[in-house]
């Protein structure tokens, strides 16, 4: 007999021996201990149901429906949750209530000076400026100003003739004519004639190979040739998304740490949900968005609780940022093939 599934029937019992006690803390403890040592058992999930909140509620009797969809437990208790559900719905937000302000009008209006009758004021001077210095009085001030000419001043001429002196003119000198002498024609050169050269014709260049997807395995055998499907590589820490050998996006996961290992495999999405609470040995996580089961508790969700992205972080699931979680979740549908590998 497997030793996990015993150890998860002793912590069932103690689950159930507390809730008899009325120690639900102590009985929810438990009861997760035996979930996670017995994912695909039914009766963990049914215990949890009864010791969690209305909304986790309906999150573990999901999980033990997919188990066993024939449950007659399982379908009781799910009317059972929504009823409690229904009679505690989650508290609307509290509306924003806009407060007047009590500062009047006048007080938030800043006085502006007035440069109307100034301007006025400076143009009326300077056209009285320009009228001034156009005038014909500025004009006559203006030369009164002025020291009188040559011809103005009352100064006796010099009527004596003056007495010519005499002008020596030089001889004139013989310059001699140059005799011309032979100039030496250059003899012409003939020009050497450029030998034509032989051009190659233009090479082709080769068009490049279409980009290979880096990462990533390969098409698996029993998807077709235009099927989509979800790739995870862990020694990469990524997630690719293909159709057929075609590589439609990639993201940046974080996929589990050494002490819980995300399964490796191939394997297809058996359920989706908008939203998930999810739960362990030391965590719960309420509205896990756009969650996909691929194997038992293992699947591809948006993460909220951490942006240590490219780091193994998870307790086996593959951790998407919510954006990319949400793309996927709406290009992917339940049956696609997820392969998992080193």
């Amino acid at each position: 007999m497997n030793p996990d599934h015993n150890t998860a029937q002793q912590a069932l019992n103690f689950a159930r021996k507390a809730l008899r006690e009325g120690d639900r803390l102590e009985a929810r403890r438990w009861a997760e201990r035996a979930a996670t040592l017995a994912p695909d058992e039914e009766a963990p999930w049914l215990l949890l149901a009864a010791v969690a909140s209305p909304r986790a509620s309906i999150f573990y009797l999901k999980r033990a429906l997919a188990i066993n969809p024939g449950s007659k437990r399982a379908r009781e208790g799910m009317h059972w949750a929504i009823r409690r559900l229904r009679a505690n719905p989650p508290p609307s937000p509290r509306p924003r209530t806009l407060v007047a302000s009590s500062i009047p009008m006048e007080a938030m209006i800043k006085p502006r000076p007035a440069l109307l009758p100034w301007t006025l004021v400076i143009l009326i001077l300077a056209a009285g400026l320009v009228a001034w210095f156009g005038s014909p009085t500025f004009s006559r001030a203006f030369s009164a100003n002025k020291p009188l000419s040559v011809a103005q001043l009352d100064v006796s001429k010099d009527t004596r003739t003056p007495t010519p002196t005499a002008t020596f003119t030089p001889t004139p000198t013989f310059t001699p004519t140059p005799t011309p002498t032979d100039t030496p024609t250059p003899t012409p050169t003939d020009t050497p004639t450029a030998t034509p050269t032989k051009t190659p014709p233009p090479t082709k260049t080769p068009k490049p190979a279409p980009p290979q997807p880096s990462g990533g395995g390969a098409r698996p055998a029993n998807v077709g040739p235009n099927e989509r499907w979800i790739d995870v590589d862990l020694s990469q820490q990524r997630t690719y998304a293909y159709q057929g050998d075609e590589l439609v996006n990639s993201f940046i996961v974080s996929t589990g740490t050494w002490l819980h290992p995300t399964v490796t495999g191939e394997f297809r999405i058996y359920v989706k949900y908008r939203y998930a609470d999810m739960s362990g040995p030391g965590y719960y996580l309420p509205n896990v968005p756009f969650v996909m089961y691929f194997y038992r508790g293992y699947g591809l969700h948006g993460t909220y609780w951490h942006h240590n992205f490219g780091t193994p972080m998870s307790h086996g699931c593959v951790n998407l940022p919510t954006d990319a979680a949400g793309w996927l979740f709406n290009w992917a549908s339940v049956g696609t093939i997820v392969n998992v590998h080193p």
